[in-house]
This record gives structure tokens, sequence and C-alpha cells, in this order.
């Protein structure tokens, strides 16, 4: 049996982007991949982010809102943080294979009614669906280094 890649998402608060990615990383290649996220400042999970993505058919209303302090003593293949503010205050993880920045909008900051915010949780919501299926193929390529074997 082959070993699978632990990967781990953060984002400031564990609240939307990294939840919306570690759901669309477990439905999309969890048999190949352990998934985790977490927040600098961990909160809750969105309302509007599980909304999102059960309207596309991923559940992500049992996940929790971690700190990232949960994994610091872990090893990870790959760390990927989705927004720049994670990306300033990550601390070093020495075991992790590859580091990734994944910039995206904060679907929590926007402004409007309910259904015009619910709008930019799924424009987001795509963004990360999209970059997650090409990061995928990029790892299938046979091009791609596979460093951390």
């Amino acid at each position: 049996m082959v070993e699978k890649q632990k990967v781990l998402f953060l984002c400031t608060g564990n609240s939307c982007r990294s939840q919306m990615a570690e759901g669309f990383l477990r439905d999309m290649a969890g048999d190949c991949f352990e998934v985790y996220s977490a927040g600098v400042k961990p909160s809750f999970v969105n309302p509007l982010a599980i909304k999102a993505m059960n309207s596309i058919g991923v559940d992500i209303s049992t996940h929790t809102s971690d700190s990232l302090d949960k994994y610091l003593d872990q090893n990870f293949h790959h760390l990927i943080t989705v927004c720049d503010h994670a990306k300033e205050s990550c601390p070093v993880f020495p075991g992790t294979g590859e580091s990734h920045h994944w910039g995206f909008d904060d679907p929590a900051g926007a402004a409007g009614s309910e259904p015009e915010r619910f709008a930019v949780f799924c424009r987001v919501r795509d963004e990360i669906q999209q970059r997650i299926q090409h990061w995928l193929k990029t790892l299938d390529s046979p091009t791609h280094s596979h460093r951390n074997k």
C-alpha cells in the first residue's frame, strides 16, 4: 500500500478558503492524500462556505476550524497557503517537502446582501476548485519531480 501524501492548507481564520480547499482535495483525491486545514487565527467554518460547497455536492459541514499550532510537530509533503496573511505569518515547518502559495480573495470580506456575498463565495470556490484540479494534473505529469518520496 502506498503512503498517502499529507497536505496542509493554511489561511488566516480557517473559515473559508482553506476549508473549501480541504473539502475539494478530499473529494477529488482523498484516496491519495491526507488533507488538513488550519488557520493562523482560527475562528469557525463560515456558513456561506458550507452553503457554496454543498451547492456543488461537497459537504464540509463537519469540518472544524483548527489552529496551525495543532500541526507544528507534523511533517507534510505539501504546505499550501491560500491567503497572503498566512503566507507572511506562517512559521517554518521543518519537515515540509514543498511549500506553495495560492492567493485567493477572502470571501468573508465581501459586502452586500446575502445573495451578493454568496456569489463571491461561489466565485472563490470555483477558483479554488480550478487551482486544485490544475495542481493535481501537474502532480500526475511525468516531468513533476517527486522530491517527497
